[in-house]
């Protein structure tokens, strides 16, 4: 029988409106995921989507925003009907994520000044440097406040008719709603937070806007920031006019509560259940990063570094490679076309599924390929553009199943220099992390190859494959249902599917392949500058 809990059917439950909907917009798929009241994923729907490169900056079109997310809720309506034989009226209360970082700036009329400027472009080097020495802070090329910054310094003539700069998040949340606020999380990443008052960094704001008295702006910074809000409360409801921005009926969605719009790493953190000190989450998608909980603030600055927070304001470093496993899913691609020529053409599930497993019978340190993986810049080992590559010595093993490890590794590589610098020069104490993402769908590979990257244990959690818009879900339920003083922690705890077995622990042969690989890598990186000189 279709029930969950007490006899009731997950069709009733569904009917009754008592379900929770988290909805997040990552680099490559708008997800959705309907969730039970007690966390039990129950339906998603899905929709693709591809940033492009348009006038030397990476964006999506606004337009595509809401087709996306229209799409994608009209899938899920699909997926619902087919599977329980009812239709979506109502909903307890929802959420919005999606990635983070960027910049949209809007005008007092709502109008966008400049197109949407996401997370992957590395056009704010000036920016983010000055900043950074201003503050003391590390400003990550990435964060809106960043982004911001190079449009004053190049004086872009857009910037004295800002009126609001947001996340993408933000912008979604706010055309449903009316309301320019953003979770702690995702607001972590435009500006620096003060963890004493869970809002933007005072000292801060105010250096920024002494820098930039001489400009006399028509804008202090405080009137063009959203409001902060940490997980739990209260930020809105969708309104007549937002709803029917995700459905031509307008009908099931108007009148939604939503919780405070989070990013992509906050909404990681807790679908994993990683928001305890010592604990972390490594997310692999177009970009890979890991999310590390402090036990006390870092000692120094570090720009490969950035301090953001957990959804409920714990500190937390974040390690950020723009560079996961794009160049992995480019080369997938390619197998299946191969695929596709010998007579068949299989699903992508059935393709990573059956090709990853041949890593766990490659050789420990992938045959002496190497793979650099750069299909963009990556700050963290200096590269402000990309130019994949795959080199091998002509004695190596050039073998499926190498070439395979080689792509996996180099998909972490980036992120494990930004990891040697928490563990070895901050003496950060990392006990556990936990997958997130679609690589980590394969059993064991993905667990495996992470805990030789990183020499820590890695689990997995049970529902870790519905990803960032589950733990969505989970945040606009925990507003709904968290009793008197209950901590965001104590309430994941009691959600089944936010804990895991037992981890896949870092083998010694693995480690040791890993490790070699990794020097290869950065001796392979004088390669990745010639190319870049080379190949324009």
């Amino acid at each position: 029988m279709d029930t969950e809990g007490h006899g009731k059917s997950r069709a009733e439950m569904i009917e009754s409106g008592s379900c929770f909907l988290g909805c997040e917009l990552g680099s490559t798929r708008i997800k959705a995921t309907l969730i039970s009241p007690a966390g039990e994923p129950l339906a998603s729907g899905a929709w693709g989507w591809e940033n492009t490169l348009v006038d030397g900056y990476w964006t999506y079109g606004l337009d595509e925003v809401w087709a996306g997310a229209a799409g994608c809720l009209a899938d899920l309506q699909t997926q619902v009907s087919a599977r329980y034989g009812t239709d979506l009226r109502r909903i307890a209360a929802g959420g919005i994520s999606a990635m983070m970082h960027g910049y949209l700036a809007f005008d007092k009329e709502g109008n966008l000044l400049t197109p949407f400027r996401t997370w992957r472009n590395t056009t704010t080097g000036p920016a983010a440097a000055e900043l950074t020495g201003l503050f003391r802070f590390a400003i990550p090329q990435r964060w809106s406040i960043a982004h911001l910054h190079q449009a004053v310094l190049d004086g872009e003539v857009h910037v004295e008719k800002i009126a609001f700069i947001t996340t993408l998040a933000g912008y979604v949340h706010w055309k449903l709603t009316g309301e320019k606020v953003l979770g702690i999380g995702d607001a972590s990443g435009m500006f620096p937070i003060d963890p004493k008052t869970g809002d933007y960094d005072q000292t801060m704001v105010e250096a920024y806007d002494s820098r930039l008295g001489e400009r006399n702006l028509p804008w202090k910074l405080r009137d063009i920031l959203p409001e902060v809000k940490p997980a739990g409360e209260y930020a809105g409801s969708v309104t007549g006019e937002g709803a029917r921005l995700l459905d031509p009926s307008g009908e099931w969605t108007a009148g939604l509560r939503l919780c405070p719009p989070e990013g992509d790493a906050g909404t990681g953190m807790v679908a994993t259940n990683s928001i305890r000190p010592r604990t972390g989450n490594v997310s692999v998608g177009t970009s890979v990063f890991a999310m590390v909980v402090l036990e006390d603030n870092l000692q120094r600055v570090h720009e490969e570094i950035d301090m953001v927070t957990t959804p409920d304001g714990k500190p937390v470093a974040m390690a950020h490679a723009n560079n996961g496993s794009s160049d992995l899913d480019a080369w997938m691609g390619v197998f299946g076309q191969v695929s596709a020529a010998l007579g068949h053409k299989p699903s992508p599930d059935e393709l990573y599924g059956r090709l990853l497993p041949l890593i766990l019978e490659s050789d420990a340190e992938a045959g002496g390929l190497l793979s650099i993986g750069y299909v963009s810049g990556e700050h963290i080992t200096g590269f402000t553009e990309g130019r994949p590559l795959l080199v091998r010595n002509p004695e190596g093993n050039f073998t499926l199943a190498n070439l395979l490890r080689s792509l996996v590794f180099s998909s972490f590589c980036a992120l494990r220099t930004g990891l040697d610098i928490l563990t070895g020069e901050e003496g950060v104490k990392i006990e556990r992390l936990q997958g997130h993402g679609g690589i980590f769908r394969t059993p064991e590979v993905g667990q495996r190859i992470l805990a030789a990257a990183t020499g820590v244990p890695v689990g997995l959690p049970g529902s870790a494959g519905e990803g960032g818009s589950w733990g969505m879900a989970l945040l606009a339920s925990f507003m709904e249902r968290k009793t008197k003083d209950q901590s965001l922690q104590v309430f994941l705890d009691e959600v089944p599917g936010t804990g895991s077995g037992a981890p896949v622990v870092p083998e010694a042969r693995d480690r040791k392949g890993f490790d070699a690989y990794f020097a290869r890598y950065h001796a392979g990186l004088a390669i990745e500058r010639e190319a870049l000189r080379s190949l324009r």
